[in-house]
């Protein structure tokens, strides 16, 4: 996977996806009985960039804002860990949010055996409301210059504007030899299977680096893995899944690198987290699976957020030179830190991560 030199680049990393205003009850708290709702941010895509900035990398987000205080908390947010908007997509706020809405979601923390809940409240946003040559795809890609771009099937899903706009966004970073990210993420309150089968596929040529599980390559390019209910909860089987990557880079000979999660889940809060990647090598045909460290019994804090966090810690080490092994370290390491935090985005430092991904303990530090 050859990545652009960062001296000939204005971005390291550019997210495109929507950013939603988060409204959670404290610690476990149920919305029903809540007597307050803590307020934070985020979003699949965006979530990538943020993290990057915090590691100390240049990055952007583009989507959609509005003019309201609640586009201003979204924007607030970006800035605040350095990452560049004058890319995002302004629009007046109508005053009763008819269109051009900020997207908002409820979610509880789970705990026990009572699962993380997330309920959306995202339609008729600014995001949603995109269309093709809103953003100058050329200026950013060809005279800014971007390293890496990353957007993913949760944009796709929002409307036929974002599918059109993401095909728009892939193929202009594609032309420009910007190594392109896309994760999965299928979401079926968004669309069906039949239509993100419809949407990707034509994408897919122009990818470098796929991320997803056994349901995302199942529902959105119609891959199985073969004798895996992709509705059951625990651990993943890698036997299966490893060979349906197989069966898709050898079909797709365009894409590098193939990431997933491991996610066993015991409890809310006790999780057995690790990640497998496929990688090719160099510049040739063939490629390997690499294995990520195995956390069990893994103490969570807040789940949302953290496959984010592995494709963001990934991502930072490929961006920074890091060999596959190494990548997917960094991958699982991160995800797990961001778990322990509330909230969708990271609040991780790269010590902490350069520690944990190096197999440091969690011993106090005074």
């Amino acid at each position: 996977m050859k990545i652009k030199d960062a001296k000939s680049c204005r971005y390291d990393l550019v997210a495109l996806g929507e950013s939603m205003i988060r409204l959670s009850p404290p610690q476990h708290g149920r919305i029903e009985f809540a007597p307050l709702l803590e307020v934070w941010v985020g979003g699949g895509e965006y979530n990538v960039a943020y993290a990057l900035s915090r590691l100390g990398l240049r990055t952007a987000w583009v989507g959609g804002l509005n003019s309201s205080p609640m586009g201003a908390v979204v924007r607030n947010h970006a800035r605040a860990v350095g990452m560049d908007t004058s890319y995002v997509v302004e629009r007046k706020y109508d005053g009763v949010g008819k269109k051009d809405r900020i997207g908002l979601n409820f979610t509880e923390v789970g705990v026990a055996k009572r699962g993380s809940v997330t309920l959306y409240d995202r339609g008729h946003t600014a995001t949603s409301g995109m269309k093709p040559g809103d953003v100058n795809w050329k200026k950013l890609f060809n005279e800014d210059g971007v390293r890496w771009l990353h957007t993913g099937g949760i944009f796709a899903a929002l409307s036929e504007g974002t599918r059109a706009v993401v095909a728009e966004a892939v193929k202009a970073a594609h032309e420009a030899g910007t190594i392109v990210s896309y994760d999965l993420n299928f979401r079926s309150k968004l669309w069906s299977s039949a239509e993100a089968v419809q949407t990707t596929e034509p994408l897919v040529p122009m990818i470098d680096c796929l991320i997803g599980n056994e349901e995302d390559f199942h529902k959105v390019l119609g891959y199985e893995a073969e004798g895996v209910d992709v509705e059951k909860a625990g651990a993943l089987d890698v036997g299966p899944f490893k060979k349906m990557v197989e069966r898709v880079v050898a079909d797709y000979p365009n894409i590098s690198v193939v990431g997933t999660t491991l996610r066993g889940v015991k409890t809310a809060t006790i999780n057995d987290w690790s990640a497998i990647m496929w990688a090719r090598d160099g510049e040739g045909e063939s490629g390997q699976f690499y294995d990520g460290p195995k956390y069990e019994n893994l103490e969570i804090e807040d789940r949302v957020g953290g496959g984010d966090g592995f494709a963001s810690g990934f991502t930072y080490g490929f961006l920074t030179g890091k060999g596959p092994q190494e990548c997917v370290n960094l991958g699982v390491a991160h995800g797990a830190l961001l778990m322990s935090t509330m909230g969708d985005t990271s609040q991780i430092t790269l010590e902490e991560l350069t520690h944990i991904a190096g197999g440091g303990s969690a011993r106090i530090k005074r």
